[in-house]
């Protein structure tokens, strides 16, 4: 009971598309269809706003360079007495090689200060080496290498990413095509039996053909109807399989208002000729150079300077400070160094085990190991995507041309069949027959068509992925 009232129900809805074919409709071409996904697409949008975010990253990672400028402003009153009053400001730079550059000026006043403070004003200028442990790589230099590094690692990523949409819309719009012109087809195959019938009941009513005669292309036209609206259902939910990558420029869903039909063919599509040339360019192009592999490359780059980093950990932090001063309205006297107006510092840390050291680059060696052999999968993976595609697409290709030789051959048995039948050596049931065959053969036509173009889609959007 169910599936009659579904069926009830499709023949309801062919009958009302049929009545509003003449009615305004929208046609969408392959072209039109993918510069839509491509511009107004979340996704699409989603992967353009990553590869911002990884740009704004190498800007926070450039941070940790920037001078920074500190101010001080501090008085201490008890009593009526002034303890102190202090007025300080200082800038410090950082700099690529791990060491720290500062200077600044403090005024210092009161009536109890410490033994070890200079009162009035004071110029320091100073500079901090780091002798063993982040002299040659440090944390600040290893986040703007990762940071960079990582721009292309996600570039690449929203390279692939992005044309696996891409794919899946070509195809998607593909299909909707494949299920239109099976539609048309079935449509097209119902309006000629309908006029059969027309002409068997005459031909009935004259006197030239028995009655059974009619109960065949009633059958027939029966059939085919039920074929129409099945086309016709498959074509529905392919449209709206379509509509989930129409977005407008606000990246709100599309509302379709009107009917919406393709207006490119299978036949239109330029596989046919230039899939040889792509399966050249495809042999003639570097595996190493996809975005997929380039994605793994740069992702070695950031666990490298990882692993760089977390080697420092072995090295003892020794710091090395020196501080030159010079009080207010006193003549600079810089050299030399250790004779007066300085301060030094020697900071020595030597952790005794050593056991996060020895873990964090152990599980650094870990990461790029584990990254090497997905790589590895990976190209594999991809050379074995090619190999597949570029048979799928050949192999279909010569099943398009033995399927067009085979429809020429049935249309001409079926012209046979309607020239014996005109002479009375044939009957309905054998044109029927013949009708069947040749129905099947178009359809199967018309699928290895779409088969051929996702195939070639798919070699199309692999060849897109190769970045130089």
């Amino acid at each position: 009971m169910k599936s009659l009232k579904i069926k009830f129900s499709a023949l309801l809805i062919l009958l009302f598309v049929q009545c509003s074919f003449a009615q305004d409709s929208l046609k969408l071409s392959h072209q039109e269809f993918l510069n839509i996904v491509k511009n107004y697409h979340p996704l699409a949008f989603k992967y353009q706003l990553q590869n911002k975010i990884a740009n704004a990253e190498i800007t926070k990672a450039q941070g940790n360079f920037d001078p920074v400028f500190a101010g001080k402003l501090g008085e201490k009153n008890i009593g009526g007495t002034q303890y102190y009053e202090q007025k300080n400001v200082e800038l410090g730079i950082p700099t690529w090689y791990g060491i720290d550059i500062s200077g600044s000026y403090n005024h210092l006043d009161g009536e109890k200060l410490n033994n070890s403070e200079t009162k009035g004003g004071l110029y320091q200028f100073g500079v901090t080496i780091p002798l063993a442990k982040n002299l040659l790589y440090d944390k600040r230099r290893a986040m703007l290498d990762q940071a960079r590094f990582g721009l292309k690692m996600t570039e690449a990523e929203q390279t692939v990413l992005t044309n696996e949409l891409l794919l899946d819309a070509e195809n998607t719009y593909w299909e909707w095509v494949k299920n239109y012109e099976i539609y048309k087809l079935q449509k097209s195959a119902v309006e000629i039996n309908r006029k059969r019938l027309d002409l068997t009941k005459k031909t009935y009513e004259f006197g030239e053909r028995p009655a059974i005669d009619t109960v065949e292309a009633v059958s027939q036209l029966q059939s085919f109807e039920l074929q129409e609206t099945d086309a016709y259902l498959s074509f529905v939910k392919s449209t709206q399989e379509l509509q989930m990558y129409l977005w407008n420029e606000n990246q709100e869903f599309y509302p379709i208002s009107k009917f919406i039909f393709p207006s490119s063919s299978l036949d239109e599509h330029s596989g046919d000729s230039d899939y040889e040339f792509l399966v050249q360019n495809l042999e003639s192009k570097l595996l190493q150079n996809h975005a997929s592999l380039e994605y793994y490359l740069q992702k070695q780059n950031i666990l490298e300077s990882e692993k760089r980093l977390k080697w420092q950990s072995f090295l003892p932090k020794v710091d090395f400070t020196y501080n030159f001063f010079n009080k207010e309205n006193y003549k600079s006297d810089f050299l030399p160094l250790f004779d007066n107006n300085f301060q030094y510092g020697l900071k020595l840390e030597i952790p005794i085990f050593l056991r996060q050291a020895r873990a964090d680059y152990e599980i650094a060696k870990l990461k790029i190991s584990q990254n090497q052999q997905e790589s590895k999968l990976k190209s594999r993976e991809l050379s074995t995507k090619i190999e597949t595609y570029k048979y799928e697409v050949t192999n279909y290709f010569s099943q398009i041309d033995i399927s067009a030789r085979n429809l020429n051959n049935y249309k001409r048995l079926l012209n046979a069949e309607e020239t014996r039948f005109g002479n009375g050596e044939s009957s309905l049931f054998l044109i029927n027959s013949r009708e069947n065959k040749l129905l099947d053969a178009r359809e199967k036509n018309i699928e290895l068509k779409a088969k051929f173009l996702k195939s070639y889609n798919k070699l199309k959007w692999l060849n897109e992925n190769f970045l130089r």
